[in-house]
């Protein structure tokens, strides 16, 4: 799959990325490539939080707040990180072979511990709950797994990153053309 027509990205990137820009302001790593995938997970000790980022609005605009108010918790994984779907593909491809026991889907967020999937939020665990939700289920995965002390970010941070809004909470920011043809 190295082929660079598969690989191209399938959004313009600077139009979604406030999208991406949310999860690396409250510390969740960007991994852009392949390589930085691999690199991310060679280390097999510890926990590691992975979101799998979309440009879904209704899921992934509960995923990513979801997943900040999670690292609230008093007890987080050790590392953060976030592949793109549709934008770094080369990143999620990788990423994908390495949560191969669960189909493709994103958004997703999936938690491993010691070099193992232990748990797995898939668009389907996400799409239709709450933020609220989506952040207890991980916190109870956190409460489980992880042993790293929280909080990764604070609530003021979270306030100023995810605005909250009506229209934040199906996933944009993003106006939108109400005009009729």
């Amino acid at each position: 799959m190295q082929n660079n027509q598969i690989m191209k990205s399938t959004y313009d990137r600077e139009s979604i990325a406030f999208m991406w820009k949310e999860l690396e302001a409250i510390g969740i790593k960007p991994l852009t490539s392949g390589q930085e995938v691999n690199d991310f997970l060679a280390e097999k000790s510890g926990t590691k939080l992975v979101v799998i980022n979309s440009v879904c609005g209704c899921a992934a605009g509960n995923a990513r707040p979801g997943v900040a108010l999670a690292l609230q918790n008093k007890v987080i994984p050790d590392k953060l990180a976030t592949v793109f779907a549709g934008v770094d593909k080369e990143a999620v491809h990788i990423m994908r072979e390495n949560i191969s026991d669960f189909p493709p889907s994103s958004p997703s967020i999936a938690l491993f511990k010691d070099g193992e999937i232990v748990y797995m939020l898939q668009r389907t665990d996400i799409e239709g709950f709450s933020m609220e939700n989506v952040a207890s289920r991980l916190t109870d995965a956190f409460n489980q797994h992880c042993s790293s002390e929280g909080p990764s970010v604070s609530a003021d941070k979270v306030k100023e990153v995810f605005s909250f809004t009506d229209s934040h909470i199906c996933g944009s920011s993003l106006k939108v053309d109400t005009e009729e043809d």
